[in-house]
């Protein structure tokens, strides 16, 4: 014996389904909104208005020649190890997640060796954006790299 279909049926089906699709939203959502950091810059215009201006940095920066790489040493620390870069260089090194909860740190170093340089503190593990400085006590070199 079939059943009939009543309005009933097709309203608990509508329920059931819009319920699901909301649910679902709101889900993602929270996500969303938990794992973004906040902004990227405070004030879009005037941060277009600073972009020649850092293209300028960036191209002296590169005309000094010094490249750096980098990466995590048995304790934890960032080893660097540089090319091009003269002894009394100083660098420093700022710190950022990517992704998440935000999290900023700075770090110094000190030199182990010609061309090398060491962090005095260790680097939690995880992702990280490194904001790589070298001070050779004229234009500053810069670079940003990815830490895993």
């Amino acid at each position: 014996m079939r059943r009939e279909f009543t309005g009933k049926d097709m309203a608990t089906i509508m329920v059931a389904g819009f319920g699901i699709v909301i649910a679902v939203n709101f889900y993602m959502a929270s996500l969303a909104i938990g794992g973004f950091g906040g902004v990227v810059v405070e004030n879009s215009y005037v941060a277009s208005q600073k972009f020649n201006g850092w293209l300028e940095q960036a191209r002296e920066s590169e005309r000094l020649g010094y490249s750096a790489s980098l990466e995590r040493d048995a304790d934890g620390r960032l080893a660097v190890t540089t090319d091009g870069v003269p002894a009394s260089a100083l660098l420093t090194a700022d710190l950022r997640r990517p992704l998440g909860t935000p999290e900023d740190m700075s770090l110094q170093f000190e030199q182990t060796g010609e061309n090398s340089f060491v962090s005095t503190r260790s680097v939690p593990t995880g992702r990280w954006i490194v904001r790589l400085a070298i001070d050779a006590g004229g234009t500053p070199w810069v670079d940003e790299v990815q830490l895993r």
